[in-house]
């Protein structure tokens, strides 16, 4: 015996097992389940998105059937904060999360250059890579002392560049250009970092750009100096056998010249005479021993 029983759908519930797919610079891809399987009729959710940073809320509406329901959020900004809600359109209880996007990537490039009593930041702009940039947000900098083990904020610039003055002797320095953090300082850019290594022993302000380069070419020049100077010495040892191999030549030839024809002659050693060294040596005749002509 069996009894068939079916369950009354209770729209009270809410949405299940709400989660983040995949985020973006300005979009997020979350999905979630129906209250109940199988639904036998449309269901209208609302998606209400909370901005944590701008104090703002916007709320979309999205009909569905599917016991698995996914859906994009669009026009968000790089580096937001976001608390987002998912509920029945009837207000039922509710599931949440919160979505952190994906803020702008570091800028390219940078790099010092080294002037009497000040240096300079140079940077690509992220306008190049990041179309969501705008060049008049700009960049802001900070300066991290190694020694004093303090974080300093320099300032903000829309160009590509910042000047740098007043750096202590004796003082390593790290640099972070990013893009310009919005409403208080909570939609930052990611930092680019360059290290500024300790300055000049006693002879002003000189920056190490790359330490590790530095060193590389410490080990590079002398091998190629040492390389130039073997295959100098080898095209010289060369070029002396060439001489003499000539020289020796030129003595040889002249001693088998023959005025008389005009040319050098060499014997090949194959006309010297197999047969003439088999050839009894005639040495005369006897008295004794009488000729016989026939």
């Amino acid at each position: 015996d069996y009894v068939v029983v079916k369950m009354i759908p209770d729209n009270r519930l809410p949405p299940r097992h709400l989660h983040s797919v995949h985020t973006g610079k300005t979009f997020a891809v979350i999905k979630w389940e129906s209250p109940y399987d199988s639904p036998d009729q449309d269901m209208l959710y609302a998606v209400a998105v909370k901005d944590l940073v701008r104090k703002t809320d916007k709320i979309y509406k999205v009909k569905s059937r599917n016991s698995t329901v996914e859906y994009t959020i669009k026009k968000l900004e790089p580096g937001g904060k976001y608390h987002v809600i998912v509920q029945l359109g009837n207000m039922s209880k509710e599931s949440s999360m919160k979505i952190n996007t994906v803020p702008l990537s570091a800028p390219d490039a940078l790099k010092i250059i080294t002037e009497n009593d000040h240096i300079l930041l140079f940077w690509k702009s992220l306008a190049l890579k990041e179309s969501n940039f705008n060049e008049s947000r700009g960049y802001e900098i900070h300066m991290f002392d190694s020694l004093m083990n303090i974080t300093a904020y320099l300032g903000n610039t829309t160009e590509n560049f910042f000047k740098v003055s007043n750096l202590k002797m004796g003082h390593n320095y790290s640099f972070t250009v990013q893009a310009r953090c919005l409403y208080g300082g909570q939609m930052c850019g990611e930092p680019a970092t360059l290290l500024y290594d300790e300055l000049g022993m006693g002879k002003g302000s000189s920056a190490s750009k790359s330490g590790q380069a530095t060193d590389v070419a410490a080990i590079v020049v002398p091998v190629l100096f040492l390389l130039l100077v073997t295959l100098g010495i080898g095209f010289v040892v060369l070029y002396m056998r060439h001489r003499r191999l000539q020289n020796s030549f030129t003595a040889f030839a002249n001693s088998h010249y023959s005025s008389r024809l005009g040319s050098a002659i060499f014997s090949s050693g194959d006309d010297l005479g197999d047969e003439d060294d088999e050839a009894p040596m005639i040495t005369g005749f006897s008295d004794d021993v009488p000729m016989v002509i026939a």
